[in-house]
């Protein structure tokens, strides 16, 4: 949304970097406008809260039930679990083996409806790191480049290309898991590739001892269409 205001002139630009705060739902969300040239290319959003887990277990053969999947391609024996989080919408993450099981993910319905619905954290965001990032042990030295998928069935969305509020909660989820107490973590998000609509979102977390403080999402964007409303 800042990049469409900055894009059509809407949001006047101040320089190379212009600062300016969404009024949303779930409380002021700053954002940062990086331009060239008098045009916007770089967005990134300060999460108005700061991520908080769910109150919920789940069970592991369910969820994977729920995606289609099966117990096997779920990864919990490393440092993911499957864990409820959110920074104004709830988010459910579950770890995945491979890229193999990211892409034969698939939302069962009917189980969503009768197990997940009702549930505090009902939107699915499956994910895996990528070989680059496991041969750096990414998420530890909080690093990690990711590649994730998100369904959201309450919403009526069958897949999201890209998802802030989820990365958001994303960059809270990771950074509980990382080995360092202090500094700023970066991670890598791709998301929408199956869709065909691929996007990169990179995450950043600022801890300080062992707590998150601040969590960003940023990313470039280009204006795939428009159009005008001629009113009578």
């Amino acid at each position: 949304a800042a990049f469409v205001l900055a894009a059509t002139g809407d949001v006047e630009l101040d320089g190379d970097e212009t600062r300016v705060v969404l009024e949303e739902g779930v409380g002021p969300v700053p954002v940062l406008i990086r331009s060239k040239n008098g045009k916007p290319y770089f967005t990134q959003l300060t999460a108005a809260r700061i991520p908080e887990r769910g109150p919920l277990s789940y069970d592991v053969a369910t969820i994977a039930s729920i995606l289609s999947l099966s117990v096997d391609d779920i990864d919990v024996n490393g440092p993911y679990q499957i864990d409820g989080v959110s920074v104004g919408v709830p988010f459910l993450f579950v770890p995945l083996r491979d890229l193999a099981a990211l892409g034969r993910a698939k939302v069962n319905r009917d189980l969503w409806e009768k197990e997940l619905k009702t549930s505090w954290a009902t939107e699915i965001f499956a994910f895996t790191e990528k070989e680059e990032s496991i041969g750096r042990k990414g998420v530890s030295n909080g690093d990690a480049i990711l590649q994730a998928r998100m369904f959201a069935p309450s919403m009526g969305i069958l897949e999201d290309p890209a998802t802030g509020s989820a990365a958001a909660a994303f960059g809270g989820y990771l950074a509980w898991r990382c080995d360092r107490a202090d500094g700023t973590l970066k991670y890598t998000v791709h998301q929408g590739v199956e869709m065909g609509r691929p996007s990169k979102l990179l995450v950043e977390a600022d801890l300080a001892a062992g707590e998150v403080r601040a969590v960003r999402v940023g990313g470039a964007s280009v204006m795939i269409a428009s159009g005008e409303l001629h009113v009578p």
